[in-house]
């Protein structure tokens, strides 16, 4: 059983730079395709990034493309995810995800394992 850790959530103004960090425990993530997602009040869980097992292929939503980069260390068992130019529209709880296939879903079903969340605000 993979336990995921979030961190690097924080208030932040438009236009600002945040990082957060998955660190996961009790298994490998390598073995896992690994995504982001984020979920505002009243709202489902939205694909923000995805990245292949072996770090070689990564997937972004529309919205974040361009300024969001998602990377893992399989060495050091933790996915991270950079988030520059940040928006007020970017406010929402991000949580990590590991995805038992290759290439990471793009639908929260997809996913095994979840982080318990991190709040991101950006202030306009």
């Amino acid at each position: 059983q993979v336990q995921l850790v979030e961190s690097g959530g924080g208030l932040v103004q438009a236009g600002g730079s945040l990082g957060l960090s998955c660190v996961a425990s009790g298994g490998t993530i390598s073995r896992y395709a690994m995504g982001w997602f984020r979920r505002t009040t009243g709202k489902d869980r939205e694909f923000v990034a995805g990245i292949r097992w072996s770090g070689d292929s990564t997937y972004y939503a529309d919205s974040v493309k361009g300024r969001f980069t998602i990377s893992r260390d399989n060495a050091k068992n933790t996915l991270y995810l950079q988030m520059n130019s940040l928006k007020a529209e970017d406010t929402a709880v991000y949580y990590c995800a590991a995805d038992g296939r290759l290439i990471p879903g793009r639908s929260w079903s997809s996913y095994e394992y979840w982080g318990q969340g991190t709040q991101v605000t950006v202030s306009s």
